[in-house]
């Protein structure tokens, strides 16, 4: 009997619309191919978290992401580096979801890439990410590592990924966080 594809939810830390980790979240799914159903999430709509707003209920946009994350079989993040750390705009929806019930990252079996036109390919984005995560009980996968340095160079104009090992490393993490998935379900 075949086993269902398993359901991620693609969570970019990039609102640019030629994103290198958008980018690198399209090429997982597509060498996932048919093992994986992916949701592509957009965190556009998501207003900056207010404790006031926040009081007068949740926001749709919110709502709905709450909803996804507790759909999914498990999360897969491409986060950009902004001055050492994550996004902003990934930061706020993280901090949303971490206040709405229930928290749906809880147990969520996870994995984090990162895309950076540097050298260290966003490592420390990935790892303020990671640390954020754990305190809402997620569960990472911690090997294979995807950094993807020099991006810039890695992509084409229309944001196909040419370089062969780094697609390598993508597909191992996918298929890592698909086992993972099952050994903790």
């Amino acid at each position: 009997m075949a086993s269902s594809p398993l359901k991620i939810l693609a969570i970019s830390g990039s609102l640019r619309k030629s994103s290198f980790n958008s980018a690198a979240l399209e090429t997982a799914a597509e060498i996932a191919g048919d093992s994986a159903e992916f949701t592509f999430v957009d965190l556009s709509a998501i207003p900056l978290y207010d404790q006031d707003l926040r009081d007068k209920g949740v926001p749709e946009a919110v709502e709905t992401l709450q909803q996804q994350v507790l759909d999914a079989d498990a999360i897969l993040f491409s986060t950009p580096e902004y001055n050492y750390s994550l996004s902003g705009v990934l930061k706020n929806a993280i901090d949303w979801l971490s206040r709405v019930d229930p928290q749906p990252f809880a147990d969520k079996p996870v994995a984090v890439m990162s895309a950076s036109m540097s050298a260290f390919g966003g490592a420390r984005a990935q790892y303020d990410l990671r640390r954020i995560l754990i305190y809402l009980d997620a569960h990472f996968v911690n090997k294979p590592e995807v950094m993807i340095s020099f991006a810039h160079k890695k992509f084409d104009d229309s944001g196909k990924l040419t370089d062969e090992d780094t697609r390598k490393f993508i597909g191992d993490l996918v298929t890592a966080l698909d086992k993972w998935a099952k050994r903790l379900a």
